[in-house]
């Protein structure tokens, strides 16, 4: 027989007695515990939105300070629960914060990165570091610079910058601010957050690499961020866009690397994107294209810019920036900018003659002049452009057809008939039903 169970024999009363003030003494240890847990954070509170449009630098402010505080009442970022023991006892200890990787900003009606959404991206990351130290708010790393996918990362924040009609009822805004929050392992939003801005602080001018781009940007890829940006909290991600991350990396770093006239190593970056499943999209061509024109390989661009027609004729979304000059029908006479402009139209003719389809050509006007000039304008231009092209190819003769639309569907939308708004001015080409 063991000493306890002896001890037990012997003295039965005493044993029950020693258990219970055993138990008492847990009971009390475990109140003890329970009085000392540290009380539940008080849930924090989202600033008041502004009643008027603000400031570009204030609205971007406000919609870091509510996303990331709808962020801060979410489950999937609330710290680990510590008792006040514990935390006396873990001092040094340090809860990991949370990482939110941030694409860059985007216009949304051109899908081109501006100055504006430059500084959207610069000042929200400032802010975001500033206010929320709990968060590690961080640029989109690109694999060309890690060597390694995106597949570790959970949640992202998109953002777009849009233009706001001029019929508005604030009479004010010009813009309006959208940023979210998606996980990306469920692939829904977690938190959104929107603001409108006056048009102080907003410079719509397109980075260098926009600025040169033949073709307007705006794909299926772009559309995916700006409703995902711009989508409510527990909505669906757009799938195509939170699928491309990795693209999208490379296209930012090749954007950085050509505006920064590192013209080889971002050729090497298109390259990487070109060759993956998921990167036959418009900015990945324009960035072969634009590279190897910087670089003096002009068959190589050719090439580029067939993919870009061939591209654009297979998703019938097909743009170009023909400059004119003001008032009238003749190209732009700057070599910078008219200079490719032979070998655009001999591609162009090439790829539509060979694909038997019949072709849309719309003309386009910047909001300078009366209306009706500008729809005479436009549809002079359109007929320009398609008597080019059915002189390059016979073949295209009674499948083209052209259009004036004006002003009617201005993406910019200043006025300022420069390189600002060129796709103001752009030629623009949809497949139609053949009669």
């Amino acid at each position: 027989m063991s000493i306890k169970s002896c001890f037990s024999a012997l003295f039965p009363k005493l044993c029950v007695w020693f258990n219970r003030r055993n138990k008492l003494i847990v009971l009390g240890f475990s109140a003890l515990l329970t009085a000392c847990a540290a009380p539940p954070a008080p849930v924090p509170q989202r600033p008041l939105a502004p009643t008027a449009a603000v400031a570009f630098d204030a609205a971007i402010d406000f919609a870091v300070d509510d996303l990331l505080t709808q962020a801060q009442r979410l489950p999937e970022f609330a710290p680990p629960a510590k008792t006040m023991v514990e935390s006396m006892l873990q001092k040094d200890k340090v809860v990991p914060r949370s990482k939110i990787v941030v694409d860059v900003a985007l216009d949304s009606q051109t899908g081109q990165q501006t100055l504006a959404t430059r500084f959207l991206d610069t000042r929200l990351l400032l802010r975001a570091k500033a206010r929320f130290p709990q968060f590690d708010v961080l640029a989109l790393p690109s694999s060309a610079q890690t060597g390694k996918g995106l597949s570790d990362e959970r949640f992202l924040l998109a953002a777009t910058l849009s233009p706001i009609s001029p019929e508005s009822s604030d009479t004010q805004a010009r813009f309006r601010i959208n940023l979210s929050v998606t996980d990306l392992r469920s692939g829904y939003v977690l938190a959104q957050a929107g603001v409108n801005t006056t048009a102080v602080g907003v410079d719509a001018t397109p980075t260098s690499f926009y600025q040169d781009s033949p073709s307007l940007a705006r794909d299926r890829f772009v559309e995916g961020q700006v409703r995902t940006a711009q989508a409510k909290t527990g909505a669906e991600a757009d799938p195509i866009y939170v699928s491309n991350l990795t693209v999208s990396s490379l296209i930012t770093e090749g954007v950085r690397l050509y505006d920064a006239s590192q013209f080889e190593e971002a050729l090497r970056v298109y390259e990487a994107a070109a060759a993956r499943p998921d990167g036959k999209q418009l900015r990945v061509f324009n960035g072969l294209y634009l590279s190897n024109m910087q670089l003096g390989r002009m068959d190589m661009a050719e090439q580029a810019f067939g993919r870009i027609v061939a591209l654009g004729l297979s998703t019938n979304s097909l743009s170009f920036k023909f400059l004119f000059k003001p008032g009238s029908v003749d190209f732009l006479q700057d070599p910078k900018v008219s200079g490719p402009y032979a070998m655009w139209l001999r591609i162009l003719a090439r790829e539509m003659g060979s694909s038997q389809q019949c072709v849309s050509v719309l003309g386009h006007s910047s909001r300078t002049g009366t209306e009706s000039t500008n729809e005479r304008l436009s549809l002079s231009r359109a007929t320009t452009i398609q008597r080019k092209l059915e002189g390059l190819s016979h073949g295209l003769t009674g499948r083209l057809q052209s259009l004036g639309m004006g002003f009617r569907e201005n993406l910019v939308g200043t006025g300022t008939d420069d390189l600002r708004d060129a796709l103001d001015r752009r030629v623009e080409f949809r497949v139609r039903s053949c009669p």
